[in-house]
């Protein structure tokens, strides 16, 4: 409760001062990135010039059959994985950023708008800069008609990720990316207009996986229109028909926030860069595939499309709903009194079956997780959530799974994650629809991904074309 008070004084403090001294020069992301850019672009050209022939590590036959696991082959600005610390924003930690980025007027949480604000630019906004941009994105918030059409014809039983993938790709009929590079742009041009798109579709995508919402589940009722006074978040909430629960907009602020973005190697991330430069007319597993496509200068609803598909994997954005299923199976087998020994029973017998344990393990951390971390000290703090069984067995699961996966010996890492927590707090909320939880994560996702379009536009950076080898051809280099 300190650190939170300190918080809302941090923030008062830093209001008042806009408002006196800054808001009559209040930047926009725009002017903010044109100053940030020139530099970026120069250190680029250092290190190539400087270290271009510098070892990172070195290329081994596990890293070609192990998926690159961890090989050092991409350049992604936003944010950097460390195995024991976490997820760092251009160098913040989340506590820090929840320390220091602005939230909702009469929130506490950190908001979408300030950390793409932060993602983008590496600076922390002011609390002006970050409502000019909440209204910039309420005003562009409307879906298109034929958007709207696309979406009402799909089938309810048609996947909700299925759907807002064709979502998203249909937007690019009015990319301005695409429309610019068909008439012919100077490639210096080319972030200007990755920018227009790429906020044009951040602003858009509440009003579609809303709608997706609605269609699916709740057919017929209406959909909230969309309050310009605002932030994205708040009227995501409004549209999905939670408008009233103010701690489950708080949630969901803290949720897509910290879930914006977990560098460049993930598959979706990792997507939507490469097929940017492959295709013009078309487009972190999520950042992954973004990137791929991206880096073929397709435009990016085409490239976050793909991202999107990506994330909607099995091995990806779907690990907090397995999470839920399985604590919901844990409950239903073992009954309301659980106590640790039972659980720690219910983790041997997954294990024995040759299941993996959800919610813990992850491909880069070997610590717990910092944003499971933040979702925990989210819960402690409401007491509702406390009394929840759900949530009461999320935590005693964490005060045994560890020592148990130590004593298993198979897994790195025998903490959890943060798709330990983060479905079993939507639960709690009434959004029980588990098939829809991997939508709010490719709403949050877009944050990172399209940050690293813009940066690859603005840095120049060319197609994704690695080598690939047989296995008959890596035998005979081994060999050689």
């Amino acid at each position: 409760m300190f650190r939170r008070s300190v918080f809302i004084s941090k923030s008062s403090a830093r209001n008042v001062f806009a408002s006196q001294s800054r808001f009559a020069s209040t930047k926009t992301l725009r002017q903010a990135l044109e100053e940030v850019i020139p530099a970026k672009q120069a250190q680029l050209k250092a290190l190539k010039a400087e270290h271009g022939q510098a070892v990172l590590g070195d290329v081994k036959v596990e890293h070609l059959i192990g998926g690159m696991r961890g090989l050092k082959s991409m350049l992604w600005e936003a944010s950097v994985l460390d195995p024991l610390e976490g997820i760092r924003f251009h160098g913040m930690t989340i506590p820090d950023c929840q320390r220091e980025l602005p939230a909702a007027p009469e929130g506490k949480e950190i908001i979408a708008e300030s950390m793409l604000w932060l993602l983008l630019t590496g600076k922390v906004p002011t609390e002006a800069e970050t409502r000019q941009l909440s209204r910039e994105l309420a005003e562009k918030g409307e879906l298109p008609a034929y958007v709207e059409k696309l979406i009402d014809s799909l089938p309810t039983t048609l996947h909700p990720m299925t759907q807002l993938g064709m979502g998203v790709a249909a937007l690019n009929h009015d990319s301005a990316f695409a429309a610019a590079y068909e008439k012919g742009i100077k490639k210096s041009e080319y972030w200007t207009y990755a920018l227009e798109d790429s906020i044009n579709l951040i602003a858009r995508l509440p009003a579609l996986a809303a709608r997706i919402f609605r269609n699916v589940y709740n057919p017929g009722t209406p959909i909230a229109g969309i309050n310009k006074e605002l932030d994205l978040v708040g009227n995501y909430v409004n549209m999905l028909g939670y408008g009233g629960n103010h701690d489950l907009t708080e949630y969901l602020r803290l949720y897509i926030s910290l879930h914006g973005d977990h560098e460049g190697g993930n598959a979706s991330a990792h997507t939507a860069r490469e097929i940017l430069a492959s295709c013009m007319d078309v487009v972190q597993a999520n950042a992954c595939l973004k990137d791929l496509v991206g880096s073929t200068l397709s435009d990016p609803y085409l490239s976050y499309a793909a991202a999107l598909y990506a994330l909607a994997g099995p091995l990806h954005g779907l690990a907090n709903q397995e999470v839920l299923r399985w604590q919901l199976n844990m409950r239903k087998e073992l009954g309301d009194n659980i106590t640790h020994e039972h659980i720690k029973e219910f983790l041997w017998r997954t294990l024995k079956s040759g299941q993996v344990v959800p919610g813990y393990g992850h491909g880069v951390l070997r610590n717990p997780d910092p944003r499971f971390t933040a979702l925990q000290e989210f819960c402690d703090t409401r007491p509702e959530l406390l009394a929840d069984p759900i949530i009461q067995l999320v935590k005693k699961t964490y005060d045994v799974a560890p020592d148990v996966l130590k004593e298993h010996g198979k897994t790195k890492n025998p903490y959890p994650n943060v798709d330990a927590a983060s479905g079993c707090v939507l639960h709690h909320y009434g959004i029980t629809q588990f098939k829809y939880y991997t939508v709010i994560f490719g709403v949050s996702r877009a944050l990172g991904a399209l940050t690293q379009f813009v940066w690859s536009r603005a840095l120049g950076l060319p197609i994704e074309r690695p080598k690939s080898l047989s296995m008959d051809a890596i035998e005979k280099l081994v060999k050689a």
